[in-house]
């Protein structure tokens, strides 16, 4: 298992459009993908409880991958909050 912790940066936080491309990255590896934000957990493939996680600008998360290609994963997840999910 590999785990980052990152700041989400965009102004609106994991909102709907962002848990979308969440959602959207994560289907495309193999490796299971969570976020862990003020102790809540969240499958990165589960829109509903990406929202439910309620993170928003400021907020730390937790990305924790396992899986076959959880390197790949990874870095793909990080580099999508650090970019603020290409918003604005």
């Amino acid at each position: 298992m590999q785990t980052r912790a990152i700041t989400i940066i965009n102004p609106l936080g994991l909102h709907g459009r962002a848990a979308a491309k969440l959602v959207t990255l994560c289907t495309r590896f193999q490796s299971r993908v969570e976020l862990v934000v003020n102790g809540r957990r969240a499958n990165g493939r589960r829109f509903i409880a990406l929202i439910m996680l309620s993170a928003s600008v400021g907020a730390t998360v937790n990305i924790e991958v396992t899986g076959p290609d959880e390197a790949r994963a990874l870095t793909a997840v990080t580099r999508l909050i650090s970019n603020g999910f290409g918003e604005g």
